[in-house]
Protein backbone atom coordinates (compact mmCIF):
# COMPACT_ATOMS: atom_id res chain seq x y z
CA UNK A 1 0.00 0.00 0.00
CA UNK A 2 0.94 3.28 -0.52
CA UNK A 3 0.21 5.09 2.63
CA UNK A 4 1.30 8.37 4.11
CA UNK A 5 1.76 11.04 7.02
CA UNK A 6 0.91 15.07 6.73
CA UNK A 7 3.34 17.93 6.61
CA UNK A 8 1.99 21.48 8.15
CA UNK A 9 5.27 23.72 7.75
CA UNK A 10 4.38 27.10 9.88
CA UNK A 11 1.65 25.74 12.22
CA UNK A 12 2.12 23.06 15.11
CA UNK A 13 5.42 21.72 14.42
CA UNK A 14 9.08 23.58 14.49
CA UNK A 15 11.09 22.78 10.99
CA UNK A 16 13.26 20.11 13.53
CA UNK A 17 10.17 18.41 14.31
CA UNK A 18 9.09 18.11 10.60
CA UNK A 19 12.05 16.88 9.70
CA UNK A 20 11.78 14.56 11.94
CA UNK A 21 8.95 13.07 11.38
CA UNK A 22 9.69 12.71 7.67
CA UNK A 23 12.81 11.03 8.46
CA UNK A 24 11.10 8.65 10.61
CA UNK A 25 8.09 7.76 7.89
CA UNK A 26 10.57 7.08 5.25
CA UNK A 27 12.41 4.71 7.82
CA UNK A 28 8.75 3.02 7.90
CA UNK A 29 8.56 2.38 4.63
CA UNK A 30 5.95 5.05 4.38
CA UNK A 31 6.78 6.78 0.47
CA UNK A 32 3.67 9.64 0.67
CA UNK A 33 3.14 12.96 2.30
CA UNK A 34 0.37 15.18 2.32
CA UNK A 35 0.52 18.78 2.83
CA UNK A 36 -1.44 21.87 2.73
CA UNK A 37 -0.57 25.24 2.16
CA UNK A 38 -2.97 27.57 2.17
CA UNK A 39 -4.64 26.70 6.19
CA UNK A 40 -5.77 30.20 7.47
CA UNK A 41 -3.75 29.84 10.83
CA UNK A 42 -0.25 28.97 9.31
CA UNK A 43 2.06 31.20 9.96
CA UNK A 44 3.31 32.18 6.37
CA UNK A 45 6.36 33.62 6.73
CA UNK A 46 7.75 30.73 8.34
CA UNK A 47 6.16 28.32 6.08
CA UNK A 48 8.25 29.99 3.27
CA UNK A 49 11.46 29.32 5.09
CA UNK A 50 10.38 25.87 5.90
CA UNK A 51 9.29 24.66 2.71
CA UNK A 52 11.86 24.20 0.95
CA UNK A 53 14.02 21.90 3.24
CA UNK A 54 11.36 19.48 3.59
CA UNK A 55 10.57 19.43 -0.25
CA UNK A 56 14.41 18.72 -0.84
CA UNK A 57 14.08 15.70 2.12
CA UNK A 58 11.04 14.04 0.80
CA UNK A 59 12.70 14.21 -2.83
CA UNK A 60 16.33 12.38 -1.04
CA UNK A 61 13.74 9.62 0.10
CA UNK A 62 11.93 9.28 -3.36
CA UNK A 63 8.60 10.37 -1.50
CA UNK A 64 5.82 11.44 -3.67
CA UNK A 65 4.56 14.56 -2.13
CA UNK A 66 0.47 15.17 -2.94
CA UNK A 67 -0.31 19.73 -2.31
CA UNK A 68 -3.62 21.12 -2.61
CA UNK A 69 -3.45 23.89 -4.90
CA UNK A 70 -5.01 27.26 -5.44
CA UNK A 71 -4.18 30.75 -6.70
CA UNK A 72 -3.00 31.35 -3.51
CA UNK A 73 -0.52 28.81 -3.29
CA UNK A 74 1.20 30.18 -6.29
CA UNK A 75 1.83 33.44 -4.90
CA UNK A 76 2.69 31.70 -1.54
CA UNK A 77 5.77 29.64 -3.78
CA UNK A 78 5.90 32.94 -5.83
CA UNK A 79 5.15 31.52 -8.75
CA UNK A 80 4.24 33.66 -11.62
CA UNK A 81 1.41 31.04 -13.17
CA UNK A 82 -0.05 28.09 -12.60
CA UNK A 83 2.35 25.49 -13.85
CA UNK A 84 2.79 21.79 -13.23
CA UNK A 85 6.00 21.68 -14.17
CA UNK A 86 7.55 24.21 -11.41
CA UNK A 87 5.74 22.40 -8.86
CA UNK A 88 7.48 19.03 -9.92
CA UNK A 89 10.72 21.26 -9.90
CA UNK A 90 10.10 22.44 -6.51
CA UNK A 91 9.49 18.65 -5.36
CA UNK A 92 5.77 18.64 -5.38
CA UNK A 93 4.82 15.33 -7.46
CA UNK A 94 0.91 15.30 -7.17
CA UNK A 95 -1.39 18.28 -7.40
CA UNK A 96 -4.76 18.23 -5.59
CA UNK A 97 -7.13 19.98 -7.63
CA UNK A 98 -10.25 20.84 -5.62
CA UNK A 99 -12.12 23.35 -6.80
CA UNK A 100 -11.79 26.16 -10.45
CA UNK A 101 -10.77 23.04 -13.44
CA UNK A 102 -13.14 22.03 -15.52
CA UNK A 103 -13.17 18.24 -17.10
CA UNK A 104 -11.57 19.88 -20.38
CA UNK A 105 -9.01 21.26 -18.11
CA UNK A 106 -7.99 18.20 -16.71
CA UNK A 107 -8.09 16.03 -19.28
CA UNK A 108 -5.32 18.43 -20.93
CA UNK A 109 -3.42 18.22 -17.72
CA UNK A 110 -3.00 14.34 -17.46
CA UNK A 111 -1.58 15.11 -21.15
CA UNK A 112 0.48 17.64 -21.01
CA UNK A 113 2.40 16.61 -17.68
CA UNK A 114 2.53 12.73 -18.09
CA UNK A 115 5.44 13.13 -15.33
CA UNK A 116 2.74 14.70 -12.72
CA UNK A 117 0.31 12.94 -11.09
CA UNK A 118 -3.24 14.61 -10.13
CA UNK A 119 -5.60 14.17 -7.34
CA UNK A 120 -9.46 14.35 -7.17
CA UNK A 121 -11.53 15.15 -4.17
CA UNK A 122 -13.04 11.90 -2.99
CA UNK A 123 -15.20 13.17 -1.02
CA UNK A 124 -17.49 15.32 -3.25
CA UNK A 125 -16.96 13.42 -6.54
CA UNK A 126 -20.08 12.32 -8.53
CA UNK A 127 -20.82 10.83 -11.27
CA UNK A 128 -21.18 13.34 -13.28
CA UNK A 129 -18.14 14.44 -12.72
CA UNK A 130 -16.30 11.56 -13.55
CA UNK A 131 -18.07 11.30 -16.92
CA UNK A 132 -17.17 14.28 -17.63
CA UNK A 133 -13.59 13.72 -17.66
CA UNK A 134 -13.88 10.34 -19.32
CA UNK A 135 -15.57 12.31 -21.96
CA UNK A 136 -13.37 14.90 -22.16
CA UNK A 137 -10.56 12.41 -22.58
CA UNK A 138 -8.80 12.40 -19.41
CA UNK A 139 -5.66 10.29 -18.82
CA UNK A 140 -7.05 8.08 -15.66
CA UNK A 141 -3.73 6.57 -15.02
CA UNK A 142 -2.49 9.89 -14.14
CA UNK A 143 -5.50 10.75 -11.80
CA UNK A 144 -5.97 9.46 -7.97
CA UNK A 145 -8.27 10.45 -5.34
CA UNK A 146 -8.42 11.52 -1.55
CA UNK A 147 -10.83 11.87 0.50
CA UNK A 148 -10.98 15.31 2.81
CA UNK A 149 -10.62 15.37 6.69
CA UNK A 150 -12.71 16.95 8.92
CA UNK A 151 -11.66 19.31 12.04
CA UNK A 152 -14.54 20.06 13.29
CA UNK A 153 -16.41 17.16 15.62
CA UNK A 154 -19.64 16.27 13.83
CA UNK A 155 -18.82 16.83 10.37
CA UNK A 156 -16.70 13.79 9.03
CA UNK A 157 -18.17 11.30 6.76
CA UNK A 158 -20.59 8.55 6.99
CA UNK A 159 -19.39 4.67 6.30
CA UNK A 160 -21.95 4.47 3.80
CA UNK A 161 -21.10 7.95 2.02
CA UNK A 162 -17.28 7.22 1.95
CA UNK A 163 -18.27 3.80 0.31
CA UNK A 164 -20.43 4.91 -2.29
CA UNK A 165 -17.61 7.27 -3.20
CA UNK A 166 -14.94 4.32 -3.64
CA UNK A 167 -17.40 2.41 -5.21
CA UNK A 168 -17.71 4.84 -7.50
CA UNK A 169 -13.91 6.06 -8.13
CA UNK A 170 -13.18 2.08 -8.56
CA UNK A 171 -15.62 1.76 -11.19
CA UNK A 172 -13.07 4.53 -13.26
CA UNK A 173 -9.81 2.59 -12.32
CA UNK A 174 -9.01 5.50 -9.59
CA UNK A 175 -7.54 4.30 -6.27
CA UNK A 176 -8.97 6.48 -3.56
CA UNK A 177 -7.17 7.22 0.00
CA UNK A 178 -8.57 8.54 3.52
CA UNK A 179 -7.44 10.49 6.53
CA UNK A 180 -7.30 8.91 10.09
CA UNK A 181 -6.75 10.77 13.26
CA UNK A 182 -3.52 10.49 15.93
CA UNK A 183 -3.15 10.16 19.19
CA UNK A 184 0.15 12.26 19.46
CA UNK A 185 -0.36 16.29 18.68
CA UNK A 186 -3.23 16.93 16.98
CA UNK A 187 -3.49 19.82 14.53
CA UNK A 188 -4.53 23.00 15.83
CA UNK A 189 -6.58 25.17 16.27
CA UNK A 190 -9.57 22.72 17.61
CA UNK A 191 -7.08 19.87 18.23
CA UNK A 192 -10.12 17.30 17.58
CA UNK A 193 -8.27 15.19 15.08
CA UNK A 194 -8.40 14.83 11.93
CA UNK A 195 -10.74 12.23 10.57
CA UNK A 196 -12.04 11.07 7.30
CA UNK A 197 -15.16 9.27 9.08
CA UNK A 198 -16.25 10.73 11.60
CA UNK A 199 -16.74 7.25 13.92
CA UNK A 200 -12.64 7.24 13.82
CA UNK A 201 -12.06 10.30 15.54
CA UNK A 202 -11.48 9.26 18.66
CA UNK A 203 -10.46 5.56 17.52
CA UNK A 204 -6.53 4.39 17.35
CA UNK A 205 -4.93 5.23 13.84
CA UNK A 206 -4.01 1.49 13.48
CA UNK A 207 -7.91 -0.01 13.78
CA UNK A 208 -9.37 3.42 11.85
CA UNK A 209 -6.54 2.54 9.23
CA UNK A 210 -7.69 -1.12 8.97
CA UNK A 211 -11.02 -0.34 8.87
CA UNK A 212 -10.57 1.93 5.83
CA UNK A 213 -8.23 -1.08 4.17
CA UNK A 214 -11.95 -3.06 4.68
CA UNK A 215 -14.07 -0.29 3.53
CA UNK A 216 -12.10 -0.32 -0.08
CA UNK A 217 -9.41 2.78 0.72
CA UNK A 218 -6.13 1.82 -1.07
CA UNK A 219 -4.27 4.16 0.71
CA UNK A 220 -4.32 5.67 4.00
CA UNK A 221 -2.49 8.61 5.69
CA UNK A 222 -1.91 9.98 8.88
CA UNK A 223 -3.93 13.15 9.34
CA UNK A 224 -2.53 14.78 12.25
CA UNK A 225 0.53 17.25 13.35
CA UNK A 226 3.15 14.86 15.23
CA UNK A 227 2.06 11.54 14.92
CA UNK A 228 3.38 8.55 17.43
CA UNK A 229 6.15 6.11 16.63
CA UNK A 230 3.77 3.38 17.21
CA UNK A 231 1.66 4.82 14.60
CA UNK A 232 3.82 5.75 12.04
CA UNK A 233 4.65 2.01 12.57
CA UNK A 234 1.26 0.91 12.28
CA UNK A 235 0.76 2.84 9.20
CA UNK A 236 4.08 1.55 7.66
CA UNK A 237 3.28 -2.20 8.25
CA UNK A 238 -0.19 -1.80 6.94
CA UNK A 239 -1.28 -4.29 4.38
CA UNK A 240 -3.93 -3.40 1.32
CA UNK A 241 -6.78 -5.77 -0.21
CA UNK A 242 -7.24 -7.82 2.72
CA UNK A 243 -9.16 -7.48 6.13
CA UNK A 244 -6.38 -8.19 8.74
CA UNK A 245 -7.83 -8.36 12.39
CA UNK A 246 -6.13 -8.68 16.04
CA UNK A 247 -6.52 -12.07 17.97
CA UNK A 248 -5.30 -13.97 20.73
CA UNK A 249 -4.13 -17.69 20.21
CA UNK A 250 -6.04 -19.95 22.51
CA UNK A 251 -3.34 -22.86 21.45
CA UNK A 252 -0.02 -23.34 22.41
CA UNK A 253 0.25 -26.24 19.24
CA UNK A 254 2.80 -24.82 17.13
CA UNK A 255 1.17 -26.65 13.79
CA UNK A 256 -2.35 -24.94 14.54
CA UNK A 257 -0.11 -21.43 15.18
CA UNK A 258 1.52 -22.17 11.91
CA UNK A 259 -1.77 -22.84 10.09
CA UNK A 260 -2.97 -19.28 11.54
CA UNK A 261 0.11 -17.54 10.08
CA UNK A 262 -1.25 -17.43 6.57
CA UNK A 263 -3.43 -15.31 4.20
CA UNK A 264 -6.83 -16.87 3.43
CA UNK A 265 -9.64 -16.45 1.33
CA UNK A 266 -12.85 -16.53 2.50
CA UNK A 267 -15.33 -19.18 0.46
CA UNK A 268 -17.65 -17.77 -2.24
CA UNK A 269 -20.06 -20.37 -0.85
CA UNK A 270 -20.73 -18.38 1.93
CA UNK A 271 -22.08 -19.90 4.99
CA UNK A 272 -24.77 -18.69 7.34
CA UNK A 273 -22.85 -19.13 10.67
CA UNK A 274 -19.03 -19.03 9.89
CA UNK A 275 -16.76 -17.33 7.58
CA UNK A 276 -14.55 -20.54 5.94
CA UNK A 277 -11.23 -20.12 4.58
CA UNK A 278 -10.41 -21.65 1.28
CA UNK A 279 -7.05 -22.56 1.84
CA UNK A 280 -6.86 -24.33 5.51
CA UNK A 281 -7.06 -27.92 4.64
CA UNK A 282 -4.67 -27.79 1.67
CA UNK A 283 -2.46 -25.89 3.68
CA UNK A 284 -2.72 -28.66 6.62
CA UNK A 285 -1.69 -31.33 4.00
CA UNK A 286 1.21 -29.44 2.34
CA UNK A 287 2.01 -29.19 6.03
CA UNK A 288 2.01 -33.69 6.37
CA UNK A 289 0.54 -32.73 9.96
CA UNK A 290 -2.45 -33.34 12.12
CA UNK A 291 -4.32 -31.64 14.55
CA UNK A 292 -5.26 -33.70 17.36
CA UNK A 293 -8.44 -32.22 20.28
CA UNK A 294 -7.36 -29.48 21.93
CA UNK A 295 -9.67 -26.69 23.36
CA UNK A 296 -13.40 -27.64 22.52
CA UNK A 297 -15.27 -25.19 23.91
CA UNK A 298 -18.21 -23.24 22.43
CA UNK A 299 -17.53 -21.02 19.41
CA UNK A 300 -18.62 -17.33 20.74
CA UNK A 301 -19.01 -14.57 18.02
CA UNK A 302 -15.60 -14.05 16.68
CA UNK A 303 -13.41 -17.78 17.86
CA UNK A 304 -11.48 -18.86 14.90
CA UNK A 305 -11.92 -22.39 15.01
CA UNK A 306 -9.78 -25.61 13.51
CA UNK A 307 -11.38 -28.81 12.62
CA UNK A 308 -9.49 -31.62 14.95
CA UNK A 309 -8.56 -35.23 13.90
CA UNK A 310 -11.61 -36.71 14.94
CA UNK A 311 -13.70 -34.74 12.59
CA UNK A 312 -12.08 -36.72 9.08
CA UNK A 313 -11.57 -34.95 6.17
CA UNK A 314 -12.19 -31.63 7.78
CA UNK A 315 -9.16 -31.55 9.40
CA UNK A 316 -8.06 -27.87 8.85
CA UNK A 317 -10.85 -26.52 8.42
CA UNK A 318 -10.85 -22.86 9.71
CA UNK A 319 -13.49 -20.63 10.37
CA UNK A 320 -14.29 -17.28 11.90
CA UNK A 321 -18.03 -17.73 14.48
CA UNK A 322 -20.47 -14.87 13.29
CA UNK A 323 -22.98 -16.82 15.17
CA UNK A 324 -22.48 -18.72 18.24
CA UNK A 325 -22.42 -22.14 18.25
CA UNK A 326 -22.10 -25.45 21.20
CA UNK A 327 -19.21 -26.54 22.04
CA UNK A 328 -18.09 -29.68 19.02
CA UNK A 329 -15.53 -32.33 19.94
CA UNK A 330 -14.15 -32.15 16.63
CA UNK A 331 -13.48 -28.55 16.49
CA UNK A 332 -10.46 -26.56 18.70
CA UNK A 333 -11.35 -22.97 19.59
CA UNK A 334 -7.52 -22.16 18.26
CA UNK A 335 -8.27 -18.28 18.68
CA UNK A 336 -10.54 -15.34 19.53
CA UNK A 337 -11.06 -12.02 17.44
CA UNK A 338 -10.19 -9.07 19.77
CA UNK A 339 -14.05 -8.03 21.03
CA UNK A 340 -13.22 -4.79 19.70
CA UNK A 341 -12.76 -5.70 16.20
CA UNK A 342 -15.61 -8.28 15.85
CA UNK A 343 -17.32 -5.38 13.41
CA UNK A 344 -14.85 -5.80 10.78
CA UNK A 345 -16.38 -9.14 10.61
CA UNK A 346 -18.76 -8.05 7.92
CA UNK A 347 -16.36 -7.36 5.20
CA UNK A 348 -14.94 -10.60 5.16
CA UNK A 349 -17.29 -10.96 1.99
CA UNK A 350 -17.45 -14.07 -0.60
CA UNK A 351 -14.03 -13.88 -2.09
CA UNK A 352 -12.44 -11.05 0.44
CA UNK A 353 -8.51 -12.21 1.77
CA UNK A 354 -8.13 -12.05 5.58
CA UNK A 355 -5.51 -12.57 7.80
CA UNK A 356 -4.62 -12.40 11.50
CA UNK A 357 -2.13 -10.73 14.04
CA UNK A 358 -1.55 -11.91 17.22
CA UNK A 359 -0.62 -10.74 20.43
CA UNK A 360 0.33 -12.22 23.76
CA UNK A 361 -2.49 -12.22 25.65
CA UNK A 362 -3.50 -15.61 25.43
CA UNK A 363 -4.17 -16.38 28.58
CA UNK A 364 -6.43 -13.98 29.54
CA UNK A 365 -8.57 -14.87 26.59
CA UNK A 366 -8.64 -18.43 27.66
CA UNK A 367 -10.00 -17.33 31.04
CA UNK A 368 -12.44 -14.96 29.38
CA UNK A 369 -13.89 -18.03 26.95
CA UNK A 370 -13.53 -20.54 29.65
CA UNK A 371 -15.93 -18.08 31.76
CA UNK A 372 -18.36 -17.83 28.66
CA UNK A 373 -18.76 -21.52 28.32
CA UNK A 374 -19.17 -21.89 32.04
CA UNK A 375 -21.90 -19.51 32.16
CA UNK A 376 -23.62 -20.81 29.43
CA UNK A 377 -23.80 -24.56 30.59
Amino acid sequence: MENGISLYPGLDNTPDENLALLERAAQAGIRRVFTSLHIPETDVAALKQEIGSLLRAARRHHMEVISDVSPATCQLLDLPEFNPASFRMLGITTLRLDYGFSAEEMARLTHRFPEMRFQLNASTITNRILKDLQDAGTDFSHIDALHNFYPRRGTGLSEPALVHANILLHRYGIRVGAFVASQGRRRSPLGDGLPTLEEHRDETAELSARHLVALGCDSVFLADSLPTDEEIQAIGQLQGDQVTLHAHYMTKDPVQRELLAHTFTSRLDEARDAIRAQESRPLLREMHATIPPDNTTTHPIGAITIDNETYGRYMGELQIIRMPQPADPRTNVAAMVDESECNLLQYITPGRKFSFQFDSETDRTRQKLSFISEKES
